[in-house]
C-alpha cells in the first residue's frame, strides 16, 4: 500500500495571492515571518506587478528567484541555493514549467512548498512528479511530494491565454484512454490498480466531461477546472504513479517531444488530447464521448493545425511506446501499421476539420 499525503490547503478565490499568510494561518501560523524564496520569471513579474508588490509586502523576509531555464541541473542548483541560504518556505509562482522547478527543488532541500499558479494548463500542479530537462531538447518525469498547499487567485487566472486553459482541458480529457491503458495493464499483470486512484481520476473527467458551464474565463468554470486538475494529480498521489493521468496517449506527446520538437510544438494538454482520440479507437471504446468533449470546448487536436503531417503522426505513434518502455498500454496490443495510423491521421482530419 502506497503511503501518502494531501495538501493542507486548496483554495480557489478571487484575490487570495494578497492574503497568503493570512489563509495558511490555521496549519503553518506566523507564515509571513519566515526567510522565504518566491520561485518565478521575469515575465511574470512584469505582468504581474501588484500581485508580487503585494507578496513582499506579506513576507517581508522574501526573495525573488527568476528562472532561465527549466532544467533538472537549475533545479539542483536552487534546491542547493535554498539550503546554503536557510530559507525555510518556497513559493512558485508561474505556469507548469515553474511549478515543476520549484516543487522539485523545494522537495529535494526538504522545505515547505506552496503552488501559487498563472495558468491552469496541466495536473503538475498538484502531482507528486516533475518533468524536467536534461540533456539538448530531452525531458524527464521524477518523482517528488506534492504541494503542501495549492492557492488559485482566479484574478491571475483570467487573464492567461485561452489556449492554456485549453490544454488544462485536453490534460483532464486524456484520464479517460489512461485509466483505461492501466486496467489493460492490471489484466496483462503489468501494474496493480488502486481503485481510490482510478475512482478519483475519474471523477476529474467526469466533472469536464459532464459540465453544462463552458465559460472558460468564469469563476464557476475555473473553479471546476482547478478541481479537476488537482484531482489528476492527487490520484497520482494515492497510487504512488503516473497512472491515473497518463497511458498511450501521453506516450505519443513524449515522442512528439522528444523526437519531433524541432519540427513541431504542440502544448502538452492539447497533444495529450489528440493522442486520445488515437489512443480511443486502439482501445475500441466509444471515440463518440472523446469527440463529443473535444468540440464542445473547441480543442484544436487537428494534426495539420500543429504542422504535423501524416508521416510524422506515424511515425509518432511508432516510436510511442519506446519512450516510456516500461509502461504497458494498448500499444503493446494494438496495429499500428503505416497504412492503420494513416487512415486514423485522414480520419482526425475530416472529423476535427
Amino acid at each position: 500500500m502506497n503511503s501518502f499525503r494531501l495538501p493542507y490547503h486548496l483554495i480557489v478565490e478571487q484575490g487570495v495571492f494578497s492574503r497568503v499568510p493570512e489563509v495558511m494561518e490555521d496549519c503553518l501560523p506566523g507564515l509571513g515571518k519566515r526567510k522565504t524564496i518566491l520561485v518565478t520569471e521575469k515575465n511574470l513579474v512584469d505582468l504581474f506587478p501588484a500581485i508580487i508588490g503585494s507578496m513582499q509586502e506579506e513576507f517581508p523576509n522574501l526573495e525573488t528567484y527568476l528562472l532561465e531555464h527549466q532544467s533538472y541541473d537549475n533545479a539542483v542548483a536552487l534546491a542547493k541555493y535554498i539550503t546554503m541560504n536557510e530559507f525555510s518556505l518556497v513559493i512558485g509562482f508561474g505556469g507548469g514549467t515553474v511549478l515543476d522547478l520549484a516543487k522539485f527543488a523545494s522537495f529535494v532541500a526538504k522545505k515547505k512548498y506552496i503552488c501559487l499558479p498563472t495558468t491552469l494548463s496541466n495536473d503538475s500542479l498538484a502531482s507528486p512528479v516533475a518533468v524536467l530537462g536534461t540533456e539538448g531538447k530531452a525531458r524527464k518525469t521524477f518523482g517528488c511530494t506534492i504541494p503542501h498547499a495549492i492557492l488559485v487567485d482566479t484574478d491571475a487566472i483570467i487573464g492567461a491565454p485561452v489556449r492554456q486553459l485549453l490544454s488544462g482541458i485536453g490534460d483532464t480529457i486524456s484520464k479517460y484512454t489512461a485509466l483505461n491503458d492501466w486496467k489493460l495493464a492490471h489484466s496483462a499483470g503489468n501494474d496493480h490498480v488502486n481503485d481510490f486512484a482510478y475512482m478519483i481520476s475519474k471523477m476529474a473527467f467526469n466533472s469536464i466531461c459532464y459540465n453544462d458551464h463552458r465559460d472558460l474565463k468564469s469563476v464557476d468554470f475555473l473553479k471546476r477546472l482547478t478541481q479537476a486538475l488537482v484531482m489528476g494529480g492527487l490520484a497520482m498521489e494515492i497510487a504512488g504513479s503516473s497512472r491515473p493521468s497518463s497511458g498511450s496517449e501521453h506516450l505519443f506527446n513524449h515522442s512528439l517531444e522528444e523526437n519531433y520538437s524541432e519540427q513541431v510544438n504542440v502544448p502538452h494538454g492539447i497533444a495529450v488530447a489528440m493522442g486520445s482520440y488515437g489512443a480511443c479507437v486502439f482501445q475500441n471504446r466509444n471515440i463518440g464521448k472523446i469527440t463529443r468533449v473535444i468540440k464542445d470546448y473547441d480543442i484544436p487536436v487537428k494534426p495539420s493545425a500543429w504542422k504535423i503531417t501524416e508521416d510524422l503522426f506515424v511515425e509518432a505513434w511508432q516510436t510511442a511506446a519506446a519512450t516510456r518502455p516500461e509502461r504497458y498500454t494498448i500499444l503493446n496490443e494494438t496495429d499500428l501499421s503505416r497504412s492503420r495510423l494513416a487512415e486514423l491521421y485522414a480520419e482526425m482530419e475530416s472529423v476535427f476539420a
